[in-house]
């Protein structure tokens, strides 16, 4: 059973789910992104472009002497990207290359600025992640900048020395930046990990088409998978295509993630299928009040007072059949849960004795927030918790008498119960140290906007 369910996890890292319904979200990235990514990437660009220079041949003297040419230092002052409609983005860094090249009878250092160009094509890969690859790349060369004012250099020496570092910069500058997107791409496949939600579950994200690029963002279609025991949750009836609008979230934000109606059914189908929703209410008798016992009930229900002439210990066994309703209008999220729940009382020998059972129907209003990289949520009863009775072994009931006391001992456990589940959040779309900052949630009619910063942290 184990290696099945490991073999079903494999398997759903490395293949995208085919043929199941699986809930919409997008993940928008905005403008506002660039220039933190600019920022960020700067240094790892500098440390890229530190290439080795092969040793350049000096007509210094009678013969060609081979003369060690070493990059001292790259310093990247500029670096600016922006997004290319139906592309990706477009890179543009100005750099500037310390050079000292080792001659007798005096070292030269120079500096030789340089502008870097490249087309970055971002694409959907193979398996559901974004790929960054360079499609076309450019170096253009200024005149070098002789540090040493009295080094004598003549020109015929700075020019062929130029050709060299040149020439080698020309190819090696490019694959640096190359490589450096192919590192990237590295981090960009952590998208599709599985990220645990419970003991025995975990959420997968995946790209289900080519991304969507204008001048002011990236868009991702991206699909959430919820997972128990290796299985995919699957709605019952097909998910309703998500398109998130143009203008939602805040103004200027660097990511923008939409989250559809479909995500919190299947978030909220997992919780129900794992039992996690199930709780049982239990009370002591050494406490100085507690409802929960034989002699309070049976000041409400005779034939209990009858069956249970000592105090004897209750128990509500609440049990979650049907899968809990939550429903998306702007500005507010409401959640219904109708539990059955079993009174049970603890006989002398132990055993449980089924008293009665009911019905319940509870509205709660589900508050959404956005910790790192999970959403989290928080509820409270809106009205009056509804029982009804469903069946009895202690004769009538008069709901209306055990209704203050049944909601008093029903409603602070389940809310406690709901709020640490909800409180433990589930992932949302992220890679590999990278976290939303300073989110808002905004509440839409039949979907979620979650919009703010981002931040990496190695």
């Amino acid at each position: 059973m184990a290696q099945a369910c490991r073999l079903g996890l494999l398997l759903a890292v490395l293949l995208p789910i085919g043929g199941a319904t699986t809930p919409g979200t997008v993940v928008r990235l905005n403008k506002a992104v660039l220039s933190y990514v600019s920022d960020l990437g700067r240094a790892p660009l500098q440390r890229a472009l530190q290439v080795t220079v092969p040793h350049f041949l000096d007509g210094h003297g009678e013969e060609l002497q081979p003369t060690r040419v070493q990059i001292l230092n790259v310093q990247v002052p500029r670096l600016h990207l922006k997004f290319v409609a139906d592309f990706g983005v477009r890179l543009l860094a100005a750099a500037n290359f310390t050079f000292k090249v080792f001659r007798d009878p005096e070292p030269l250092e120079l500096i030789l600025p340089v502008v870097l160009l490249a087309d970055a094509r971002v694409a959907q890969g193979s398996i559901g992640t974004p790929v960054v690859s360079i499609s076309s790349c450019f170096s253009l060369f200024n005149n070098a900048i002789v540090l040493s004012s009295n080094h004598s250099t003549t020109p015929a020496l700075l020019v062929r020395l130029q050709q060299h570092v040149r020439a080698v910069l020309r190819n090696k500058l490019c694959l640096s930046i190359s490589n450096l997107v192919q590192g990237l791409n590295v981090h960009l496949g952590t998208l599709i990990g599985l990220k645990p939600v419970g003991p025995e579950s975990q959420i997968r994200y995946f790209m289900i088409n080519a991304p969507s690029i204008t001048n002011d963002y990236i868009s991702l279609d991206v699909n959430a998978v919820l997972f128990l025991l290796g299985k995919p949750i699957v709605l019952p009836v097909d998910a309703t295509p998500f398109i998130l609008p143009e203008q939602v979230g805040t103004r200027g934000a660097m990511a923008t993630v939409g989250l559809s109606q479909d995500v919190f059914d299947s978030a909220l189908l997992l919780l129900q299928k794992a039992g996690a929703l199930n709780l049982d209410i239990t009370g002591q008798l050494k406490s100085d009040y507690n409802p929960l016992n034989t002699s309070m009930l049976g000041q409400l229900i005779p034939e209990v007072a009858h069956q249970f002439p000592e105090p004897m210990p209750v128990v509500l066994k609440v049990r979650l059949g049907g899968t809990p309703v939550v429903t998306l209008h702007p500005n507010n999220a409401t959640l219904q849960l109708q539990p059955f729940v079993e009174v049970l009382a603890v006989a002398s020998n132990s055993a449980f004795h089924s008293l009665f059972s009911f019905n319940v129907v509870v509205n709660l209003s589900l508050q959404l927030s956005v910790s790192k990289v999970k959403l989290q949520g928080t509820t409270s009863v809106l009205g009056e918790v509804q029982l009804s009775v469903d069946s009895s072994n202690v004769g009538f009931i008069d709901m209306d008498q055990v209704q203050a006391l049944m909601g008093a001992v029903f409603e602070k456990p389940l809310l406690d119960h709901l709020n640490a589940l909800l409180g433990i959040g589930v992932a949302l779309p992220n890679v590999v140290n990278l976290h939303y900052v300073t989110p808002e949630v905004f509440v839409q009619e039949g979907y979620v906007v979650i919009s703010g910063g981002l931040l990496y942290q190695q």
